[in-house]
């Protein structure tokens, strides 16, 4: 083995004890890596690769940072996923016997990051641990920035991906084995997420960090989750936790679940295309003037409320605030003048709280009377409510006032940070430095005029100290005796003076205690403060309150939004009801509102047909994000609205492969609709955009068919599906809750006009090709599919004309399948039958007379003395949409105008 240097022996001992971890080891002005450490870091900083000996004839691979810089280089390591040890030196140089001591002082992790860029947004940044007891899964998830820690418990393991995906933590803890599981049920949402294997945490340590009333009736899986958190923390920041006071205990079925897809389909938070906020729900609602605030708006978004008392408090202030313009005006003043005080007060537990933090504290505080005031007067009693519990905490900003300057430093061991006045010894001291000064300037002065050198001058360095320096050109002119050379430079010499050094010594000394004097009345003053740290995040948290309160009220009065009535009932109705986000970012254009009946008794399932293009998603997804609006507490996009407490909302929109798991589009949906039928109760509200696609048109016929009957008939919740299957609109027949539905089109010759209007009945066609045409197809493309199309649409015409004739031998259709007394063979998709023989498809390459059978009509034999009937001709492809559209039209809810209309565009089309 080969024999190092002390200081690398030194390195050797403090890099094993974190090996997953670079180390940053402080030498002097540098932190320095070395052998594997220094390879990796020049790769991932691209820093420049040295060496360094260490001992013998070995010279080990080096790379370094600069000090005051590296907390940009530890930033980018833990972006890419790694962990950083920061390594200093404990021990004064001037005292060391030997290599100075250095020990780890933190280790920074994903999800124990102070400073930079994660904690730079108004988001937050969690870590989450796990554990298992008996059965049950413990979770505790933190951000230490903030104080906010969570704990609950579960027995579902469907649930966790919910949860986990809600907080999004950057960093996992928890045993190997229940890891791997926790990973093959998150699948892709712990792809950004580092995973630490770490085994039970210490108990007792909990019941030091808090008081019994917060571990009172927590359950033993939580506190065991909270443990092991609560050690990893402690062993990696090297430091108390005085912020972490309370325990936030909640049962994720308080509130309204919906899965990760869920939450990504409806944009709540970031949008599906580029995962940006903008575009998505938070974005519109989000006009927090505080970062508290814009967190606390966002948790609400995450799990809104599913009690009917708790959402009428917010709605109540929030009406309150929507009729009060001068009052918005002026909370939204108070608030602006407000520093994210949940994060400050994270710094000041940490000890990392400098002078300009104190400030930003101070300036927040002075905010709190006015804020306070505005809340009891609002005539609100939920902002009354919020009022009672904004603490001033008068004292810590009259202690700020009184000991901080206005413009402090950002270093807090340089000096500059005191007011005068407030330590009288300090302020000797400051006179003696001052003093000093003066008297130095007037040295220079009398030492010019009796030398009689004017470019005479006397400076100061670190290593000479104070010095009289003269140009060579003068050096004739320095007295002899009185005046000791002290450096020699290029253009001149240095020289000292007796009384010179003396003041010296004096100016010195006063500065030294001064700045160290500073350092002790700063470091009094944030440990006084951090006593006050639970008064400080309670007001934090009802400032947050307020601004998100706020927020959802400035957003409701400048977009028309209603106050939703918020039931325990089933009923779901809303009148002119508009997608909230659509309608914020249409220009030049307004948004056509539609309405909403839904009711046990005959309406629970709506099946939507229609065009592409035609707005059936966008109406689906307005339904869903108005339910989620009421049940935050929020105002709506409607004229009216009623809305009943939704447990879960599940939605399958978009098709996307999941190339990683290996599965396909349609597999996709399968197991999104698999969720669905096994998690839904009746107070759910489930979404299905496009039913049954991905496979042949017999399957998902028959596949969304079954899955539209298994949510009517034996789960019962509140049910959109959309589809382009329109021979499913024969179930409104079937099913006494369910509605046929289509969004309303304007054919007038080529041209297809899509009115974005919810009416009751089923569409007719889908409009595919119009849409591939606008899209830019080449002409021969959709030429050729108006070919075929009408091709295939006279083959089935004449089929149907046989069938309805009774032409067929045998009872068979032209595809040799029996025939089923029911309309659109709906029978033959709820009995038990042998599967069909596989059906030939037409030959679309061959004319409308080639592709029909080539066969003799079979002649029925009349029993009376009658002509015999002619054979049915073929429909033309015009006469056969006429005939479709007459039979879709909907007479009994239809306007005399309406039918007018109709009937004026079918004579159109006939010629």
């Amino acid at each position: 083995m080969a024999k190092y240097t002390p200081m690398m022996e030194q390195y050797l001992q403090v890099k094993a004890q974190v090996p997953d971890a670079f180390l940053f080891f402080r030498l002097g002005d540098f932190y320095e890596m070395f052998f594997e450490d220094a390879i990796r870091a020049s790769q991932e900083l691209e820093i420049t690769l040295t060496g360094r000996d260490a001992g013998g004839d070995e010279r080990v691979p080096m790379c370094g940072v600069p000090y005051h810089s590296a907390e940009g280089y530890v930033q980018r390591l833990i972006e890419k996923g790694y962990k950083v040890a920061i390594c200093e030196q404990v021990e004064d140089p001037s005292a060391a016997k030997g290599v100075v001591r250095r020990e780890i002082v933190r280790i920074v992790t994903p999800g124990t990051v102070m400073e930079g860029k994660a904690v730079a947004d108004r988001r937050n940044n969690f870590i989450a641990a796990l554990t298992e007891r008996e059965g049950e899964i413990g979770l505790a998830v933190c951000d230490i920035t903030t104080g906010e820690l969570y704990a609950a418990r579960t027995q579902d393991w469907e649930r966790l991906p919910d949860e986990l995906n809600v907080f999004e933590p950057s960093e996992l803890l928890g045993e190997a084995g229940l890891l791997e599981r926790v990973k093959a049920a998150c699948g892709p949402l712990l792809a950004g997420a580092v995973v630490t294997e770490r085994r039970n945490g210490n108990r007792e340590a909990v019941a030091e960090q808090f008081s019994e009333a917060e571990l009172e009736g927590l359950p033993e899986s939580a506190i065991d989750a909270v443990a092991l958190l609560l050690d990893y923390l402690r062993e990696t920041q090297k430091r108390t936790l005085g912020h972490l006071t309370r325990i936030r205990r909640y049962d994720p079925r308080q509130s309204l679940m919906m899965d990760p897809f869920t939450r990504r389909n409806l944009e709540l938070t970031e949008t599906v295309r580029d995962r940006s906020k903008k575009g998505s729900l938070l974005w519109l609602l989000d006009r927090t003037a505080t970062a508290m605030g814009a967190r606390m708006l966002r948790r609400w978004l995450d799990k809104p409320l599913r009690d009917v008392q708790a959402i009428e408090e917010r709605l109540e202030a929030v009406e309150k605030l929507v009729g009060g313009l001068i009052l918005r005006d002026e909370l939204s003043a108070a608030l602006r003048g407000m520093y994210d005080l949940e994060r400050l007060v994270g710094r000041i537990a940490y000890g990392s709280a400098n002078g300009r933090d104190l400030v930003a504290l101070r300036a927040t505080l002075e905010q709190v009377p006015a804020l306070k005031a505005l809340c009891l007067e609002s005539g609100s009693e939920t902002l009354a409510r919020l009022g009672e519990a904004l603490d001033e905490c008068a004292e810590a900003r009259e202690w700020i006032a009184a000991a901080i300057v206005d413009e402090p430093p950002v270093s807090v061991r340089e000096g500059g940070l005191i007011r005068v006045g407030y330590h009288e010894h300090l302020d000797r001291l400051r006179a003696a430095s001052t003093d000093g000064k003066r008297w130095i300037a007037e040295l220079e002065q009398r030492e010019r005029e009796a030398t009689g050198i004017r470019s005479l001058k006397i400076g100061f360095n670190k290593v000479f100290g104070y010095y009289i320096e003269v140009t060579r050109a003068n050096l004739s002119a320095v007295p002899e005796g009185r005046y000791e050379r002290k450096q020699t430079l290029a253009n001149g010499e240095r020289y000292v003076t007796p009384e010179l050094k003396e003041r010296e010594a004096l100016i010195l000394e006063a500065e030294d205690k001064m700045v160290g004097l500073e350092y002790e009345l700063f470091v009094e003053l944030r440990d006084r403060l951090a006593g006050m740290i639970p008064r400080f995040q309670a007001l934090a948290e009802a400032v947050a309150q307020v601004d998100a309160l706020l927020s959802m009220a400035q957003v409701s009065a400048a977009n028309r939004y209603v106050r939703p009535k918020v039931t325990d009932g089933f009923e779901l109705r809303i009148e002119d009801g508009r997608h909230p986000v659509v309608e914020a970012v249409l220009e030049g254009g307004s948004f056509i509102a539609n309405d909403t009946d839904m009711n046990a008794s005959d309406s629970s399932v709506l099946l939507i047909t229609g065009p592409n293009m035609a707005g059936k998603s966008t109406y689906m997804r307005q339904v869903a994000m108005i339910c989620v609006m009421a049940q935050i507490g929020c105002f709506v996009p409607a004229r009216r609205a009623e809305i009943p407490i939704i447990d879960r909302i599940f939605t399958r929109i978009g098709a996307a492969d999941d190339l990683v798991g290996g599965q396909s589009t349609f597999m996709v949906e399968m197991k999104d609709i698999q969720a669905m039928t096994t998690k839904a109760t009746k107070h759910s509200l489930v979404i299905i955009d496009e039913l049954g696609r991905g496979t042949s048109t017999s399957e998902g016929m028959a596949i969304a068919q079954a899955v539209i009957e298994f949510l009517h008939d034996r789960i019962g919740c509140k049910t959109l599906v959309s589809t382009h299957y329109h021979e499913l609109a024969h179930l409104e027949g079937q099913l006494p809750r369910l509605r046929n539905h289509s969004m309303a089109v304007r054919e007038s010759g080529d041209q297809v006009t899509f009115l974005r209007k919810f009416v009751r009945g089923a569409a007719s066609s889908s409009y595919g090709i119009y849409c591939a045409r606008i899209a830019g197809l080449p002409s021969a493309i959709i030429e050729r599919a108006n070919e075929l199309l009408a091709i295939r649409e006279t083959g089935a015409a004449r089929a149907e004309a046989a069938a309805a004739s009774g032409l067929i031998a045998d009872g068979r259709s032209p595809d040799g399948r029996e025939q089923e007394a029911s309309s659109g063979g709906a029978a033959a998709a709820e009995k038990e039958a042998e599967p069909a023989s596989p059906v030939a498809p037409p030959d679309v390459s061959a004319s409308p007379e080639e592709a029909s059978p080539a066969r003799k009509d079979v002649v029925q034999l009349s029993l009376f003395d009658e002509p015999l009937p002619s054979p049915a001709k073929p429909r033309s492809a015009r006469d056969q949409q006429v005939l479709d559209k007459l039979k879709a039209a909907d007479l009994i809810n239809m306007t005399p105008l309406q039918a007018m209309n109709l009937l004026y565009e079918l004579k159109q089309r006939l010629g």
